[in-house]
């Protein structure tokens, strides 16, 4: 049986194991979580209480979080694509990045996001502040870390990247990276030029409305 991921096609997290699925064109079955689905918002909440996409089901084994399970379907379904080098030093180097671009990026973008769908009582400004200074932060070390680089980790297109398309996809819309910053700019454009990137940005177009921020006319 092909494996069964429960995801949406708008989610970061979900574009970041798309993105590992589109890279080894590995046959899967796409559960879409949405109210019009209750019966896969039952099915799912039953697989994880938590609530948190995706979620992968192969074999009988129930993978959580995007980052395991582009490391699951690499054992699992192996193909050209390897999301980690064969050197165990190098890969720790990935992983690195990996939690970079997931912790740094992506946490901070998110909360930004979160803090927009509150209630205007409920928001937090200094939680908001907090966040666009780690943005700012993690955007200057990427510019400099991406200096002679075309993937973040080594040369070849790795997990980290696959973490990193998403995570600087959505970021940019919320706190805009600084043109000066012509190393990290250039790396989300070649990101986006990704062919498994592209298709999952394309297939997230019609959600692009349910933005909280406002999506930009571009991208």
């Amino acid at each position: 049986m092909k494996p069964i991921l429960y995801a949406h096609p708008f989610s970061s997290y979900c574009q970041k194991a798309l993105i590992a699925l589109y890279e080894n064109e590995t046959p899967f079955e796409f559960r879409m979580l949405s109210p019009e689905n209750p019966e896969i918002l039952r099915e799912f909440e039953a697989l994880w209480p938590i609530k948190r996409f995706p979620v992968l089901v192969d074999g009988g084994r129930t993978l959580l979080e995007a980052t395991v399970i582009i490391e699951y379907l690499a054992l699992a379904h192996p193909g050209p694509f390897k999301p980690l080098p064969d050197d165990p030093q190098a890969a720790i180097d990935v992983r690195m990045l990996d939690r970079i671009f997931d912790n740094y990026i992506s946490t901070p973008q998110q909360k930004i996001v979160f803090n927009a769908i509150r209630a205007e009582a409920d928001r937090d400004p200094y939680g908001v502040g907090e966040a666009r200074t780690m943005l700012e932060r993690t955007y200057q070390w990427l510019d400099r870390h991406m200096a002679g680089r075309e993937w973040a980790a080594g040369d070849a297109f790795s997990l980290a990247d696959c973490a990193a398309a998403p995570a600087l996809f959505y970021a940019d819309w919320t706190h805009a990276i600084d043109p000066a910053l012509t190393n990290l700019k250039a790396y989300r454009d070649r990101l986006l030029a990704r062919p498994s990137f592209a298709r999952a940005v394309d297939e997230a177009r019609p959600y692009r409305k349910f933005f909280p921020l406002g999506a930009p006319d571009r991208d």
